[in-house]
């Protein structure tokens, strides 16, 4: 298994918890799984995790070169099947493997190219992505985490038939002794990156703390983006609202969820939505945009959450539901419920049977 990251790296998130459950998962029915990762400062070059072995060599960018390196000189072993993680780019695994390639996309990239890098950079970005990637990976098997996603990379010229959906799965919550705030509290939960725009829901705390006074915001999570973001509270002068929780473990993240009120996930793309389901075990109903791909299964508009198009949409459904104890309640039991329909035995189960297949089609 290909992966830019893993779940111990400072920006690992959502998609190498994914990666992980599943190689975990996969490692307990019996499969041998090499999860192949960027380096970073203090991470052991190679170590063994729940029974997967990690190996990382590189950088944001050279985890590519690293990743072709390693396979061809026989430095992850001789693999049956390889899954090839496509996070905007994939590894470029088909040019050297010999060996089925199955290539696991949460979302595409299309609109994070131009939020993250400049004009030129985007375009050289969408064009690997959209135009080169499909015609390597022209006969592998693709999987996307949601419906969504795979009508969108069924758009660049992948077939239906070659992309199957497998969804994340949900954990139950650990035990936790916090309990919902008697005051408002909206928390934000993942990396802080531009294409998350936690910048969206400061915008909106400045504009509700009037009504509410005692509003609260939880931003959990750590990223290169901080800076930015602790800049957005000095200007608009929410130094007593809002709290930067940094990168947290898994007990004090559900301590954070069973506190608050809302979730507020105004991200720009999401392939599925994890902490969405999260939020929903805690029964915690989530805000987002109806156009941010996988949130639009994640989140049942109207029914678990609000979906918008805009920002001042944004803003009044946060507010509607601030206002609403009743209609939160509502769709706070309704996430739980929705939540519970997702497994990661299921999840597990799928790829081990469609791994099989890939391994044995050749």
């Amino acid at each position: 298994m290909l992966n830019w990251r893993d779940t111990t790296h400072p920006e690992g998130g959502g998609s190498e918890r994914y990666v992980e459950t599943v190689a975990s998962g996969l490692v307990a029915k019996g499969h041998h799984v090499t999860l192949f990762c960027s380096a970073y400062a203090g991470a052991p070059r190679s170590e063994y995790r729940d029974g997967i072995r990690i190996v990382r060599a590189g950088g944001k960018l050279t985890v590519y070169l690293q990743a072709l390196f390693h396979l061809m000189t026989g430095r992850l072993g001789r693999p049956n099947v390889i899954v090839d993680v496509q996070n905007g780019l994939p590894f470029w695994s088909k040019l050297v493997a010999r060996v089925p390639v199955v290539v696991l996309v949460h979302h595409v990239h299309r609109e994070q190219w131009r939020v993250i890098y400049g004009r030129t950079m985007a375009a050289i970005g969408w064009w690997l992505e959209s135009r080169l990637a499909p015609r390597v990976y022209r006969r592998s098997r693709y999987v996307a985490v949601s419906e969504i996603t795979r009508r969108e990379l069924a758009a660049l010229g992948i077939e239906r038939g070659r992309c199957t959906v497998i969804h994340n799965g949900t954990e139950p919550p650990p035990p936790t002794a916090a309990r919902r705030e008697p005051t408002p509290r909206i928390c934000v939960l993942g990396r802080l990156v531009p294409h998350k725009r936690v910048e969206h829901v400061l915008q909106a705390a400045a504009g509700l703390r009037t009504r509410w006074p005692e509003l609260r915001v939880a931003v959990v999570g750590d990223g290169w983006w901080s800076d930015e973001l602790h800049g957005w509270v000095d200007r608009l002068c929410l130094h007593d609202i809002v709290e930067f929780c940094g990168h947290v473990d898994e007990p004090r993240k559900h301590e954070e969820l069973a506190r608050a009120w809302i979730l507020a996930a105004p991200s720009i793309k999401e392939g599925w939505g994890l902490v969405v389901v999260e939020a929903a075990t805690h029964l915690v109903p989530t805000v987002g945009y109806r156009n941010a791909g996988g949130l639009a299964e994640s989140v049942l508009d109207g029914q678990t959450g609000i979906l918008v198009d805009g920002f001042q949409e944004f803003v009044a459904a946060i507010e509607l539901l601030l206002e609403d104890q009743e209609l939160r309640e509502r769709f706070g039991q309704a996430a739980a419920e929705h939540a519970a329909k997702f497994h990661w035995p299921a999840t597990v189960a799928a790829w081990d049977h469609l791994l099989y297949k890939a391994a044995h089609s050749r």
